[in-house]
């Protein structure tokens, strides 16, 4: 199967009102964290089944979708990436295919994607030096990919790196990095909310209130609101 198969493939199943509200939703204008990204119109699941017939193609092919201006080829690479990191014996081959492909994780929905999934899984029981390198880097896209690289050890009951990197970005500037970071401090907080709680006990006060927001999501209503009026930092 080739690269001209798969975008004749992707494009089957373009849907022409997805394809008006895709780039809105992105935030696509001037200035916007999405400029210039270009939508065909296809949601995930299709572009899912078309990823998963595709799995043969080549790196070469694969770096070629990767570095395509269309948002809905670039998905489709990550997820033949990730398909083949999964299925694979050699984890090491495939995440350094997406470390040297790195900058190409250019949005919110590729960042979710792929990085807990391949980057923080294959991190998972290693040294946490790369993920903390990445919270300061002065790319969203990477330092989102740093925080949600955490996933994993979220899951085996692993706080520490988490708290860490909340921690760095009590100061930062975007908006998707405050999300990304409540959504992370949420995951902790479902697995042992007197860890969340201390956290926000000895940090709300600095926190976007979008961040404090996402983090409580699953927390008593009257607490949460008691951390939301004391938060400092408004709602983008």
């Amino acid at each position: 199967m080739t690269i001209s198969s798969l975008k004749k493939d992707l494009r089957k199943y373009i849907n022409e009102e997805k394809k008006e509200f895709l780039p809105k939703f992105f935030k696509t204008g001037k200035g916007e964290y999405g400029e210039g990204d270009k939508f065909l119109g296809i949601v995930v699941p299709d572009i899912a089944k078309v990823a998963k017939k595709y799995s043969d193609l080549t790196k070469e092919d694969i770096r070629k979708l990767l570095n395509s201006p269309w948002h809905e080829e670039r998905f489709c690479g990550w997820l033949v990436v990730l398909n083949n990191f999964n299925k694979s014996n050699n984890k090491d081959e495939w995440y350094k295919f997406t470390i040297k492909n790195i900058k190409q994780l250019n949005n919110w929905d590729l960042v979710d994607k792929i990085a807990p999934n391949l980057i923080g899984k294959y991190l998972e029981n290693k040294n946490s030096k790369q993920i903390l390198e990445w919270s300061s880097n002065r790319s969203l896209w990477i330092r989102r990919i740093a925080i949600l690289a955490t996933w994993p050890k979220i899951k085996n009951n692993e706080f520490n790196l988490t708290l860490k990197i909340a921690k760095i970005y009590l100061s930062d500037s975007e908006d998707l990095i405050h999300k990304a970071t409540g959504w992370m401090l949420r995951e902790i907080g479902k697995r042992d909310e007197k860890v969340l709680l201390s956290f926000m006990n000895k940090n709300h006060k600095n926190m976007p209130r979008i961040t404090v927001s996402y983090a409580l999501e699953h927390i008593n209503k009257k607490k949460k609101q008691q951390y939301m009026i004391k938060s400092s930092r408004k709602i983008h």
